[in-house]
């Protein structure tokens, strides 16, 4: 198996700068917020963080693809890096403490020998996450995960707890979080939704990374978003699925690729799928 360690540690590594500068400019009187085309918000956090992440990247992996929020797609190649530089945009310019940045790295399915800094081969072969970062400055937080090494939780590497799924396998125990109820209703989706949230044991809308990593840490068996970009998901995918859990589509695709998110702890993930994949 191929070692991504020091790809992990390079995420780390910028995970660290990016949250310097996010830190910075949170609850600032005179941060700078503007309006994308999607009617969604930016700051100059958000581009500061990305500008930050893509120079690392730029130094450390001159040959690998990068695909941001916020600047687009770079390159091409068997290896990606995908960045979101602050998930929760609108938490971060209302001063609530839940967004992250998410750093993770795709690798093309006949490249997973590959490691280190990239290397060549051929092109066929479907993406996989390999590495994932999603770091919760203002909470105090961190999540990781390296293909086949493991999900963890902590403030290092070297001081980290290992993470893993719930062993729930009823959904009458289950507690499920999700984002709002706009996006549902939109796809025409809202009356399986509100199904399963009546199946269910408990609810809440924790919204953005934080249920993701909260399926991961055991705290909640089953979360799911309507629509998505993969630079939300890229990183929680890999710590879900190397904490014993499964992330899929609305669909049931596996992995981070599809337009939506459904994420479990793998023993309620087809019952999840059955109410929201109604359409």
């Amino acid at each position: 198996m191929p070692d991504y360690h020091d790809d992990l540690r390079l995420a780390q590594a910028l995970a660290d700068a990016a949250d310097a500068a996010t830190m910075a400019r949170f609850k600032a009187l005179d941060l700078k917020v503007e309006t994308k085309p999607d009617l969604t918000p930016v700051t100059e956090a958000d581009k500061a963080a990305e500008e930050l992440i893509r120079s690392g990247l730029e130094r450390a992996r001159p040959r690998d693809a990068v695909l941001g929020e916020e600047y687009g797609e770079d390159g091409g190649g068997p290896r990606r890096w995908i960045i979101d530089p602050i998930d929760g945009t609108k938490n971060y310019v209302r001063g609530v403490p839940v967004w992250a940045t998410l750093i993770a790295l795709a690798v093309r399915g006949d490249q997973a020998g590959t490691g280190g800094e990239g290397g060549s081969g051929s092109a066929g072969g479907a993406d996989e996450v390999v590495v994932g970062v999603v770091s919760a400055p203002a909470l105090g937080r961190r999540w990781w995960a390296v293909k086949g090494g493991g999900a963890y939780t902590g403030r290092s590497l070297a001081a980290a707890t290992p993470l893993r799924v719930s062993r729930v396998g009823r959904l009458a125990d289950a507690s499920f979080a999700y984002s709002s109820l706009g996006g549902w209703e939109e796809q025409g989706r809202l009356p399986g939704f509100l199904d399963l949230t009546r199946a269910v044991w408990r609810t809440r809308g924790y919204g953005d990374f934080w249920p993701y990593m909260m399926v991961a840490e055991g705290s909640v068996d089953l979360c799911a978003e309507p629509e998505l970009s993969l630079w939300d998901m890229a990183a929680g995918e890999v710590i879900v699925r190397e904490a014993g859990g499964r992330f899929t589509s609305l669909d049931g695709v596996p992995g981070p690729f599809g337009p939506n998110a459904a994420a479990s702890n793998g023993l309620l993930h087809e019952e999840m799928l059955g109410y929201l994949g109604r359409a």
